[in-house]
């Protein structure tokens, strides 16, 4: 019986051995483990002080880009204003100006023999033409231009009917 009970004492000390040992290795592991939660935890604080911090800066862009897109509308609005008033003032200064510089045709010089603009003789070479227009006088071909079917008219009568032209 002593012997039996040397021999279960034996196998109770390895086995409380191999407990402690199991024992040390947990409690390593959990010291590893811990440490790794605390790195974890204060990652954790960095990612969320980050976050705030972007969070900031992105409420802050957006309020100055709200600013900066009010003051924009504002210029815009300022600015149809002043084209609006621009246009009113340019319809303004076109009836008043309307028929002051629009270029009467002269009268017919009472020589039939001379151009009714540059006054030169009509000869062989000079063919006279009858302006098909306004004022019905005789005009050389360079102080004319050719309508087409219409004949020739002289050139401040085509001014006249086509002041883009010129």
């Amino acid at each position: 019986l002593p012997q039996h009970l040397a021999s279960l004492a034996a196998t109770a000390q390895e086995e409380t051995w191999q407990s402690r040992q199991q024992l040390q290795a947990q409690q390593q592991e959990m010291a590893r483990l811990q440490e790794e939660l605390s790195r974890a935890r204060q990652d954790g604080e960095r990612w969320a002080s980050a976050l705030q911090r972007a969070q900031r800066e992105a409420l802050e862009r957006e309020a100055t880009r709200g600013a900066e897109q009010a003051r924009q509308q504002e210029l815009i609005r300022d600015m149809k204003k002043r084209l609006l008033e621009l246009l009113r003032e340019k319809d303004a200064l076109w009836q008043k100006t309307e028929g002051i510089d629009t270029p009467m045709p002269s009268a017919v010089p009472r020589d039939p023999g001379l151009c009714a603009r540059c006054h030169k003789d009509f000869r062989l070479l000079s063919r006279r033409y009858n302006c098909s227009r306004l004022c019905q006088g005789k005009v050389c071909h360079t102080c004319s231009v050719d309508m087409g079917k219409h004949g020739r008219c002289c050139l401040i009568c085509y001014q006249q009917r086509h002041p883009q032209a010129m």
